[in-house]
């Protein structure tokens, strides 16, 4: 028996771990573990994810610097985390991709190696690790990336349009499929938890599509990886007119994969999108009432265990993160009740975060500083971020300690 088929909540936490490393005129670095200081207080960081109650986190390799050359890794800090993280008892559910890719990969997903290069690493890092990765990520919400890296042209390979998005989007899934299977040939026994962005539409679906067109569209990075994408599929015709080509599909038909977990990432103030008819979006709060709906359409769609894999307030009122802490956790035990194999929920991320738009700014860096955690970074005279809990972890923590084990 595992975690996911054990019939019981787990609860864990999440490191921000967005690494897009390229520069260029307008756009700096963004690498979240530098800018919170990951890099030098992870271990203070990893002690306070054990002590909040969690018992899995969500935590990523930076690839840029783990294989800082092609075919050449540095296990050496890497090596330092997971020996933390197993005698800390933290179940880690690995990202290996979560977005960015490392400085000498030409053209970053568009390198036609880019799929078998990531499926090498991956299976790097998995074959180093039995014991403490047993639960692997093969990439963090393609659809948002496709959207960043091949619609809007803010992070590389920096195309723009729908034949860009699903240029993009065909790399990623390519790849996903590639290391899952690459993964599994190492070590069978790992499991697979494939974490999709829960988009909700209201008004208009995105890029000109109606609602009903965008609920399909975001399914579509867990359609192609798991072989549903046919001719008979309602996107099928989209993915063709924007440029995806029949012997990619033919192959992520062919190589299809299944995830042991679909995890969901929703954000009550962001994740639902209302679009005015000129394709204007705007985020509206939805709620717990958002959940339960991407909740139950996961469910209908795939049928497979499920985690909220990210979720969170971004707001500096301490007491509007305390009601989400409530309101979450309440939401899940409802749903359980009522049948949904919801089998984990993460606060995500544990510490504040740095917007991404700090890439495409010029402010220094701390105007960018997102209240998301359930610890503070406060920046002392020393400049070192010191971590301060909130309340909010107060609340988490003794809400996980009295949460029923069944």
């Amino acid at each position: 028996m595992t975690w996911y088929t054990d019939g019981r909540l787990h609860h864990g936490v999440g490191i921000e771990d967005t690494f897009i490393p390229q520069e260029r005129p307008g756009g700096r670095a963004l690498d979240e573990y530098d800018l919170t200081q990951h890099y030098h207080l992870w271990r203070e960081d990893l002690r306070l994810a054990a002590h909040s109650g969690a018992t899995l986190i969500r935590w990523g390799v930076p690839w840029y610097l783990v294989e800082p050359r092609a075919g050449t890794f540095d296990f050496s800090w890497l090596d330092e985390v997971m020996t933390e993280l197993q005698h800390l008892g933290l179940r880690c559910v690995l990202d290996v991709m979560h977005y960015g890719t490392p400085l000498w990969l030409e053209n970053s997903f568009l390198n036609p190696r880019y799929p078998e290069l990531v499926a090498r690493y991956a299976a790097a890092v998995a074959a180093r690790y039995p014991g403490v990765v047993d639960d692997l990520t093969p990439l963090n919400e393609p659809m948002v990336n496709a959207i960043w890296c091949g619609r809007d042209g803010r992070w590389p390979p920096y195309l723009t349009g729908q034949h860009g998005l699903v240029t993009v989007l065909m790399r990623l899934a390519l790849g996903m499929v590639a290391t899952q299977r690459a993964v599994a040939a190492v070590r069978p026994e790992v499991a697979f938890v494939h974490v999709d962005a829960g988009f909700r539409w209201v008004g208009h679906g995105p890029d000109g599509l109606g609602v009903a067109e965008g609920n399909e569209w975001r399914f579509l990075a867990l359609d192609l990886i798991t072989g549903r994408v046919t001719e008979s599929h309602p996107m099928h015709e989209y993915l063709v007119r924007h440029g995806a080509s029949a012997a990619d599909l033919a192959v992520l038909r062919r190589d299809a994969v299944t995830p042991d977990v679909v995890g969901v990432n929703y954000y009550p103030a962001f994740t639902t999108q209302a679009v005015d008819a000129s394709g204007r979006e705007a985020p509206v709060e939805a709620g717990t009432d958002g959940l339960v709906d991407l909740l139950r359409a996961y469910h209908d769609r795939y049928g497979l265990p499920l985690a909220i894999t990210e979720t969170s307030r971004s707001t500096p009122d301490v007491a509007e993160k305390c009601a989400w802490v409530d309101d979450l956790l309440d939401t899940v035990d409802t749903v359980r009740d009522e049948g949904l194999p919801v089998v984990a929920a993460f606060w995500f991320p544990l510490l504040d975060l740095y917007d991404w738009s700090y890439r495409e700014g010029t402010r220094p860096a701390d105007e960018y500083l997102m209240p998301f955690g359930l610890v503070d970074l406060v920046r002392g005279a020393d400049r070192v971020l010191r971590r301060v809990p909130n309340a909010a972890f107060d609340r988490w923590r003794a809400r996980v300690a009295g949460f029923p084990s069944r």
